[in-house]
This record gives C-alpha cells, sequence and structure tokens, in this order.
C-alpha cells in the first residue's frame, strides 16, 4: 500500500514538474511569437545572393531586442519582404520568398521547428558588428519597451534552396 502511495505521489509531482516546464517559455520564445518588427534595405557590400537589411526589433530591453534581429531578418526575408530605400541608394525592393501567408500556417510544425531558439534559421543570417546596433538605433518608446536597429545579412538564395528542398515553395525553375 506504501508503495502504490508512494509511486502516485511521485506521478502526480512529475506530470506537475513537465507541465510546468512546458508551460514556461523563454522570453525570446514569446517575442518570437509576436513578430515584433520591422524591416529595411540597408547600405552595404553584400555577397552574391544575399542582402543587408536593419531589422528594427521591439523588446522589453536591448539585450532581448538584440537577440531577436536575427530571427525577424529571416522571417521578414521570407514572409514581409521590403520596400526599395528612400535615401537616394537605390536599392530595390525585396518581395517575401513566400509571398502567401497561408503557407506559414499551413507549415506551422516546419516553421516552429525552424525558428526555435538556435534553430535552422541561424544558418542563414549573421548579425553585422555582432549584433551591437548603433546608439541612434536605440530608441526607447516606453518604460517598458525600445525599437533597437541592427544591420543582418541574410543568405536568401541558400534560404530560398532550403525551402524548395523542403516542399514549402516551388523552385524558381519549375514549371507554372
Amino acid at each position: 500500500m506504501k508503495t502504490n502511495s508512494l509511486l502516485l505521489i511521485i506521478s502526480t509531482l512529475l506530470l506537475f514538474t513537465i507541465d510546468a516546464s512546458a508551460k514556461k517559455k523563454s522570453k525570446q520564445d514569446i517575442a518570437t511569437s509576436q513578430w515584433e518588427y520591422e524591416i529595411e534595405p540597408a547600405l552595404g557590400q553584400a555577397k552574391q545572393g544575399s542582402c543587408i537589411v536593419k531589422v528594427w526589433s521591439y523588446a522589453k530591453n536591448v539585450e532581448l531586442a538584440s537577440k531577436q534581429a536575427a530571427k525577424n531578418a529571416v522571417h521578414g526575408i521570407l514572409f514581409k519582404g521590403y520596400g526599395a530605400s528612400t535615401d537616394g541608394s537605390r536599392i530595390p525592393a525585396q518581395h517575401p520568398l513566400v509571398p502567401d501567408l497561408q503557407t506559414e500556417l499551413d507549415n506551422k510544425a516546419y516553421f516552429d521547428e525552424f525558428f526555435k531558439d538556435g534553430g535552422p534559421y541561424m544558418r542563414y543570417v549573421s548579425l553585422v558588428n555582432n549584433g551591437i546596433p548603433n546608439p541612434n538605433d536605440l530608441i526607447k518608446i516606453s518604460k517598458k519597451m525600445y525599437k533597437v536597429g541592427i544591420i543582418v545579412t541574410v543568405r536568401k538564395d541558400d534560404l530560398r534552396k532550403e525551402l524548395e528542398n523542403a516542399g514549402i515553395i516551388k523552385a524558381l525553375n519549375a514549371g507554372f
């Protein structure tokens, strides 16, 4: 009888522990699920098949916004694209690689895994200046919110190939 009671208590505690850890999300995971950012072209010389963007991330602190910059940049290239530069530098507009927003929802499991902390998205992005923002790109917009601009390079051609291989989008040379 004591063994059954002890087993029941241990099982109950284990279930509560598992449930609590499953519900606990990192601040970065929560920020990722909200996708609060803006993306724009940035000046710089990118390698063939890459683009340089400035990502404006919104977060409760500068460190979190800086960490989110890589995810936000890749997400922006995938689903938002960006307009042409307005500063006279003639950087052309970039259309999103995945123009249909329903594709993100239809492939939720894939993108959840892709964008998890330290996930595959990291292979397609690098932070300029190690993700340290220019002091002019740190804007406190409220007592609890910052807007932080980070320059990021995204290997968009390799990212496109990844999505083609995963069956998310069609290859450019595929028939209509």
